[in-house]
């Protein structure tokens, strides 16, 4: 999957980098290609071809990045305290605002 395009690009190539030289250091073979559109499968199609689901929110994101040790160590924990430092500021701030879903939902209800 593509990168989002507001990642940092240095650290993008550094994972991508890094996780491809693995593969190929620990003869990783890829994946079978898949040739139907992912998001018209079901959980249990997707799970038969093998295809993974990423993290949801950037909770999940930033737990998947510190259980990943080979990219920690590719970033150094310098920035890998950096990134999710901020990180769980930012999901703190966003977990803890009233959002205007919430308001339309329940405001005329309670």
């Amino acid at each position: 999957r593509s990168p989002d395009p507001t990642c940092n690009p240095y650290l993008a190539f550094a994972a991508m980098l890094t996780a491809g030289m693995e593969g190929v250091r620990e003869r990783i073979e890829p994946p079978v290609g898949v040739d139907t559109n992912i998001y018209h499968m079901s959980v249990e199609e997707r799970k038969g071809a093998g295809i993974e689901t990423l993290p949801g929110d950037l909770y999940e994101a930033n737990q998947a990045l510190l259980a990943d040790d080979l990219i920690c160590s590719a970033f150094g924990p310098h920035v890998v305290e950096a990134l999710t430092s901020v990180a769980e500021a930012e999901w703190d701030a966003y977990r803890t605002a009233v959002h205007p879903w919430e308001l339309d939902r329940y405001l005329a209800t309670y």
